[in-house]
C-alpha cells in the first residue's frame, strides 16, 4: 500500500486576482488569500476540498523578489504564460507523504530534489525539479511532506466543494502510467490519449458537479 495520499489541485494563473475570479465563477464560492513564497517569488489563494485536501491558485507575486532559481509550478515558461493570459487552468496535483526520503531512487530522480519551504507559519518539504517544468507534464504529481500534524485545509472555511476524482490525457499515456505505477498511485489518477497533455478534476459543488 502506498503511503503517498492525495493533498492538493494546483491551478496556475497569469494573476492572483485572474484566478480567484475563475474559480469563484465555476465553482461558485472565491478562494482565501494565502500568502507568499518567498523563496520562489509567487503567492497564492486556497479553497478547502475536504479534510487534508484543498485547491490551490498559485501566480507569480509582481511585488515579490525574482528567485536566483526557475519559479516552481513551470510558472517561468513563456509557453505556460501564454496559455494563462486568457484564462487560468489546472495544471498539477500534489501528494502528501510523512516518508518523503522513503521515495524510491528512480521516483526521486524523476521528481527532482527535496527543498524546504515555508508560508506564513506553514512549513514543509517538496520534490521540485531544478529547471522549474512539471514531471509528467504535470500529470506525475509532486510529493510534499508537512513539517508537523498541521494542514493548510485545517484553517480554510467549509467551501461545500469536494474532489470526485482527477483523470489525464498525454500523448505518451504509458510513460505516465508507469510514473504513476513506481509511486504505488496507479489507480489515483486514470490516463488516456490526447494530443497534449491535460490535468482535469472532477469536484462536486453546492451548484452541482463541475469539471475544472
Amino acid at each position: 500500500m502506498s503511503s503517498l495520499v492525495f493533498d492538493h489541485l494546483i491551478v496556475a494563473a497569469f494573476t492572483l486576482e485572474q484566478g480567484q475570479d475563475f474559480i469563484e465563477e465555476r465553482l461558485g464560492v472565491r478562494p482565501q488569500p494565502g500568502g507568499r513564497h518567498t523563496a520562489m517569488g509567487t503567492h497564492n489563494a486556497l479553497l478547502r476540498l475536504g479534510p487534508g485536501a484543498y485547491l490551490e491558485v498559485i501566480a507569480i507575486d509582481p511585488h515579490g523578489a525574482r528567485p536566483a532559481r526557475m519559479r516552481w509550478m513551470g510558472l517561468d515558461v513563456p509557453a505556460l504564460q501564454a496559455t494563462l493570459r486568457p484564462q487560468p487552468r489546472l495544471i498539477h496535483w500534489v501528494v502528501s507523504t510523512k516518508k518523503l526520503d522513503d521515495l524510491k531512487r528512480g521516483v526521486a530522480a524523476e521528481l527532482g530534489p527535496v527543498h524546504r519551504m515555508a508560508r506564513a507559519d506553514f512549513k514543509w518539504r517538496m520534490t521540485l525539479r531544478d529547471d522549474g517544468v512539471l514531471p509528467g507534464e504535470g500529470l506525475v504529481p509532486s510529493v510534499i511532506e508537512w513539517s508537523d500534524e498541521r494542514h493548510p485545509s485545517d484553517v480554510l472555511p467549509d467551501a461545500g466543494v469536494q474532489l470526485v476524482s482527477i483523470a489525464g490525457a498525454h500523448p505518451e499515456p504509458d510513460r505516465i502510467r508507469a510514473s504513476l505505477t513506481r509511486m504505488g498511485i496507479f489507480d489515483t489518477l486514470k490516463v488516456t490519449y490526447d494530443a497534449a497533455p491535460r490535468l482535469a478534476a472532477m469536484l462536486r459543488t453546492r451548484r452541482g458537479p463541475v469539471t475544472l
